[in-house]
């Protein structure tokens, strides 16, 4: 929860820059998490969807934690931590690493590899890893994300879930882009979870609604307009122009190549295989529009 509110807040989906040599770009990675504090974020968020998080192995992210922290970014208050892991092992290793770094929550994906499981499949994973995290288990946002996953997390799973551990499970992360299942989401668990809208185009409404903010890959360019929408629920139509212009593409690619659009620094552009980078006309392209959207609504 962020201190001042009581509510969740804008957290970015932090996009994760490389170097030449594929391996992750420590001082880059630490001054846009700094300016993503600085500009309007309540905290940041590293190894989810935009981060490349499962493209990411343990040394990776022993690196990249130890590079904001050594920043002096304070881990509780503004670091958020994706779990994402077919294995119960690797989620519980992933999971006691942000844990001893002393994260502010844990954003857990389902298990990815097998699909069509059932929602007692998939209460037993669930189940599993936080009975093996024992007293340690904590702030836990449940993440439905089945576009990447093929996994859906149920309605009736989430509250499966939360009255198993009420202690344990604090919110859950939409990012199906269905607004059907975020009002049904909401108006089931809006005064007992913290409900954030990965789609941008519906979070103003969805805060209105009694959702609690965000873990946004937009916030990676613009924490500053997304701020008003996480906190006030405040419509910004250039925003819903822009995240509908990045969802013709594949969406990483298309995320870092805005960052490096609007920071000016080309190593934005680099992802990791099976990744692709976006191709230089559709970033000129993506750029462009990115420009004019905003420039008008400044107007």
């Amino acid at each position: 929860m962020n201190q001042s509110t009581g509510r969740f807040g804008l957290s970015c989906a932090l996009t994760t820059p490389f170097l030449a040599d594929g391996s992750v770009d420590l001082a880059r990675l630490t001054r846009h998490a700094t300016w993503c504090l600085a500009n309007g974020c309540d905290s940041v968020t590293l190894f989810g969807t935009t981060g490349e998080g499962p493209l990411l192995g343990q040394v990776a992210r022993d690196q990249m934690i130890g590079a904001l922290k050594g920043a002096g970014i304070d881990f509780r208050s503004h670091v958020v931590g994706g779990v994402i892991a077919a294995s119960l092992h690797d989620a519980l290793t992933q999971a006691n690493q942000l844990l001893d770094a002393g994260v502010r929550a844990l954003l857990v994906a389902p298990p990815f590899y097998f699909k069509g499981v059932s929602d007692d499949g998939l209460f037993a994973w669930f189940s599993g890893l936080i009975t093996d995290l024992g007293d340690r288990a904590r702030d836990i946002i449940l993440y439905h994300i089945p576009s990447v996953t093929a996994v859906p997390l149920s309605i009736a799973l989430i509250g499966r879930l939360k009255a198993a551990f009420p202690q344990a499970i604090t919110g859950v992360k939409d990012s199906a882009g269905d607004w059907s299942y975020s009002q049904e989401l909401l108006a089931a668990h809006r005064h007992d979870l913290a409900v954030l809208i990965g789609d941008e185009r519906v979070l103003a409404q969805a805060v209105r609604d009694g959702g609690q903010g965000a873990i946004s890959g937009m916030a990676n360019l613009v924490p500053h307009r997304l701020r008003a929408v996480v906190h006030q629920g405040r419509d910004d139509t250039a925003l819903v122009e822009l995240v509908d212009a990045v969802l013709r593409y594949p969406v990483t690619p298309a995320v870092k190549a805005l960052v490096s659009h609007t920071t000016g620094e080309s190593a934005w552009l680099t992802v990791r295989a099976p990744l692709l980078p976006m191709s230089l006309a559709d970033a000129a392209t993506l750029g462009h529009l990115y420009d004019r959207v905003f420039a008008e609504k400044a107007a």
